[in-house]
C-alpha cells in the first residue's frame, strides 16, 4: 500500500523501506527508490490527517529562513514525502553552538504580526494563529487559554486549574513584556526533533512554527533539557537574553508546551501547571 502511494506521488516505487521511530500524527518509514535515493515517509490514516500542514510548516521555513530542515517532494494529508536527513538527537558542546548560532538567525526573521497566515500543529494538535499586533494577549488567549481549554474540554484539566489559570492571564503584564518585533520560532523545540552528525546540525524537524516572542522558544527548549550551557552562551552573544528570563519568564512561557502535554496526556503534566501557577500567585 505504501509503495503503491509513493509511486502514484513521485512516479517511482520504493524498492524497500524500513519504520522508523517517532511521528505524534502517522507512521514513519525510511524509503529507498531504484536510482539509490532516500527519503522519508510519513503515512496517516484517512480520518483527520493532517500531513499536509506538516509540509507546509517546512516549506514555510525553508521559504522564509536559513533553518536546515528537510526538503518537501510531496504532501498531502495522509502521505509526506521529504529528503532523509541523516544526524542523531546526541547534541554535544560544539553542536548546541552550532544550533545557537540557527535559531539566531531563525529568531531574527521579522513578521508584521504575531501568529502566522494559517493554524498549524503541535504534537499533533491544532494550534491557532490568527495574527495578532500583540505578544502578550496572543500567548494569552491562542496558547494559554485555548489549550487550557482543549485539555478541560477532554477531561484532563480540572476545572479550578483552568479558573487558576484565567486568573494568571490576567496578570500577564506584571512579568512579560512586549517584544521590538515577532519573530519565527520552529515552535516545538526538544531533543528528538533536532539531528546532528560530527558536531554540526543537520537538521530541524517536526516543526509547529509561528511568529512569537523567541522566548517562548527558548523556554520550551529548557523544558526537557534539550540545550545546555554551551547552547546559551553562545546564543547570548548572538541576541542577548533579557534579565529575568530564567528566573521568571522561562516559566510562564512553559505553561504553553506543559499544557500541550496535558492534553495528550494528563497525570503528573497537570501538577506541573499547577505548580507554575502556585509560584505565580494564581
Amino acid at each position: 500500500m505504501l509503495d503503491d502511494q509513493i509511486e502514484q506521488a513521485l512516479g517511482q516505487r520504493p524498492v524497500r523501506h524500513k519504520a522508523l521511530s517517532g511521528g505524534c500524527i502517522g507512521s514513519v518509514y525510511r524509503v529507498w527508490l531504484a536510482d539509490g535515493t532516500s527519503l522519508v515517509a510519513k503515512v496517516a490514516d484517512g480520518s483527520g490527517a493532517t500531513l499536509d500542514a506538516e509540509g507546509y510548516m517546512l516549506r514555510y521555513l525553508r521559504d522564509h529562513s536559513a533553518l536546515p530542515v528537510p526538503e518537501v517532494l510531496f504532501s498531502a494529508p495522509t502521505l509526506l514525502l521529504m529528503t532523509f536527513i541523516a544526524g542523531h538527537s546526541l547534541l554535544d558542546e560544539r553542536a548546541e553552538q552550532h544550533a545557537a548560532d540557527l535559531l539566531a538567525d531563525l529568531h531574527g526573521v521579522r513578521g508584521t504580526a504575531f501568529g502566522l497566515e494559517r493554524d498549524t500543529l503541535i504534537g499533533g494538535l491544532h494550534q491557532p494563529n490568527a495574527p495578532s499586533p500583540e505578544w502578550i494577549p496572543f500567548f494569552r488567549d491562542q496558547r494559554l487559554l485555548y489549550m487550557g481549554r482543549e485539555a478541560l474540554r477532554v477531561g484532563r484539566l480540572p476545572a479550578g486549574v483552568f479558573s487558576r489559570l484565567e486568573h494568571l492571564g490576567q496578570r500577564l503584564t506584571r512579568w512579560l513584556d512586549e517584544p521590538d518585533d515577532p519573530g519565527l520560532i520552529h515552535g516545538d523545540m526538544w531533543t528528538t526533533n533536532i539531528l546532528a552528525q560530527e558536531g554540526r546540525i543537520t537538521g530541524f524537524i517536526d516543526p509547529a512554527v509561528y511568529y512569537a516572542h523567541p522566548e517562548i522558544e527558548l523556554a520550551f527548549s529548557t523544558l526537557f533539557n534539550t540545550f545546555g550551557q554551551a547552547f546559551f552562551e553562545r546564543y547570548h552573544e548572538r541576541r542577548p537574553i533579557e534579565p529575568g528570563f530564567f528566573e521568571a519568564r522561562r516559566d510562564l512561557y512553559n505553561l504553553y508546551p506543559l499544557l500541550v502535554h496535558v492534553r495528550l496526556f494528563g497525570g503528573g503534566y497537570v501538577r506541573s501547571v499547577e505548580n507554575i501557577l502556585s509560584r505565580f500567585g494564581s
